[in-house]
């Protein structure tokens, strides 16, 4: 049997449901409720917050601000949206909180440069370790609402109604800006491979 988009979509809203009456579930303290919904969604907040922030290294960190703040308000969890929706922007304002906290601080590292940092604290052999680096790269090149229009439509896979609700703004400003962020990676992408070649001759 061939595999369309469609089924993509259908398995996306089937584990969206399936998250969001976790959620409720857990708001009743349900503890194995509870213990499911996290582990559904770990990982989706994780890759949120690493690219959302313009620290790698801090992923983990906010992951689990933002499911403390998340349990802590799971009571009052209606299930309008999906869980996964509401959860991402539980840790879009971890995320703004991070960096609020972090420019009230005096500077601990003299370097902006945090890529370089996050490649130097990772083992480089792993496979995809590269196009991952490169990808944040690019993705921090973006302006802050392109990046963040980009990530959370197709990299932690939310509809575009759920993005633009998260991001106050129309679905068709969502769309634009993921349609600008897409067009800048492809031109700074073939400018890499004709530097690449370049090289190589």
């Amino acid at each position: 049997m061939r595999h369309t988009p469609a089924d993509d979509l259908s398995k996306a809203a089937s584990r969206d449901e399936s998250t969001t009456a976790w959620a409720l579930a857990a708001g009743t303290g349900d503890p194995d409720a509870t213990d499911r919904f996290v582990r559904s969604l770990h990982r989706d907040v994780v890759r949120y917050v690493a690219h959302l922030s313009a620290d790698p290294q801090a992923a983990d960190d906010l992951a689990q601000d933002t499911f403390l703040r998340a349990l802590g308000s799971l009571h009052r969890f209606e299930g309008r949206s999906s869980a996964r929706a509401w959860l991402l922007s539980i840790a879009r304002r971890a995320v703004i909180d991070s960096h609020r906290y972090a420019a009230a601080r005096p500077r601990l590292c003299d370097t902006d440069d945090w890529t370089l940092v996050a490649e130097r604290a990772q083992p480089i052999g792993l496979p995809g370790f590269d196009d991952g680096i490169a990808l944040l790269d690019l993705l921090d090149a973006l302006p802050d609402e392109r990046r963040e229009a980009f990530v959370l439509t197709q990299l932690a896979g939310l509809p575009y109604a759920e993005a633009a609700e998260m991001s106050d703004c129309p679905v068709g400003t969502v769309r634009s800006r993921v349609a600008r962020a897409r067009a800048t990676l492809v031109e700074q992408l073939m400018e890499a491979e004709t530097e690449k070649e370049a090289v190589a001759a």
